[in-house]
């Protein structure tokens, strides 16, 4: 059997570094850590160097449409499938990214663009890969926290706050995630979505809220569940709080939001 291939976004912290610890254990396994972060990258490697898994490391900006794009390159370039792709990377609502409304280079509210857009981005531009890795599998890392879509206003230039833009974000996340799942055949390519845990002791909980709730632990055995659990096999299109079952915001299964939302992210994520 050919080894798995598993990419993960934004894994030198939080639970992207706790999810890439646990998958370094697994036999007949290559991971692709991403992070913006050279040096952080060097340290997660050297310390994973002695695991089961082969370590690779890929650097990009995911704020930036442009290294999101040429991330997707570079993964190309390196292998000719994928079985995992894990969307981890994420700003949250505060710090250490601070409240206040930020822009992107390319013009873009900068929540929505890390959280959503780019791992939108990612993942078409890497559904050639998941599919000659079949059956392969699509987690993207959401949240309970999530906000309606302003579509006369997806930048929040009015209105803005850090929560808000964050929860926008990770709607726009499992809404583009259901519709991604209904294209594919499950017996290929799976897409699912979850709230891996509630205020993880993470560097961005404790520097926005100043505590946690659910360790991180839990978020790690929630979404190492997405990524290897056999018994979920051609499960798609489903979003789940931390291993259970849930339903999202009502947005996410309208048809009008989800093509809405849709040609939105298309359009702005159209490499220049």
């Amino acid at each position: 059997m050919p080894d798995r291939i598993i990419v993960i976004t934004g894994s030198t912290d939080g639970l992207g570094r706790a999810l890439a610890g646990a998958l370094a254990r697994e036999p007949d396994t290559t991971l692709l850590l991403h992070g913006r972060d050279q040096r952080r990258l060097d340290e997660l490697a050297a310390d994973l160097a002695g695991e089961r898994a082969a370590i690779q490391t890929a650097r990009a900006d995911l704020s930036e449409l442009a290294q999101v794009h040429r991330l997707a390159d570079e993964i190309a370039s390196r292998t000719r499938y994928v079985s995992v792709l894990v969307n981890n990377a994420g700003v949250g609502g505060g710090e250490p990214d601070g409240v206040d409304r930020r822009l992107t280079v390319d013009g873009y509210e900068l929540r929505f663009a890390v959280n959503h857009l780019a791992a939108f981005a990612l993942t078409r531009r890497l559904l050639p890969l998941l599919d000659r890795g079949a059956p392969a599998r699509v987690v993207d890392v959401a949240s309970l926290g999530q906000a309606p879509i302003d579509f006369d206003d997806p930048f929040l230039a009015h209105g803005y706050t850090g929560t808000r833009a964050y929860g926008q974000s990770k709607l726009a996340m499992i809404t583009t995630a259901l519709v991604f799942a209904r294209q594919l055949d499950p017996r290929r390519v799976t897409v699912n979505s979850l709230h891996p845990a509630t205020y993880m002791p993470t560097k961005m909980v404790l520097q926005t809220v100043g505590h946690s709730v659910d360790s991180l632990e839990t978020g790690l055995r929630a979404t190492r569940r997405l990524v290897l659990d056999p018994r979920l096999d051609g499960v798609t299109g489903q979003f789940f709080d931390r291993t259970e079952t849930a339903r999202a915001h009502p947005d996410a299964y309208d048809p009008r939001v989800q093509q809405q939302l849709w040609d939105l992210s298309v359009r702005l994520t159209e490499r220049r």
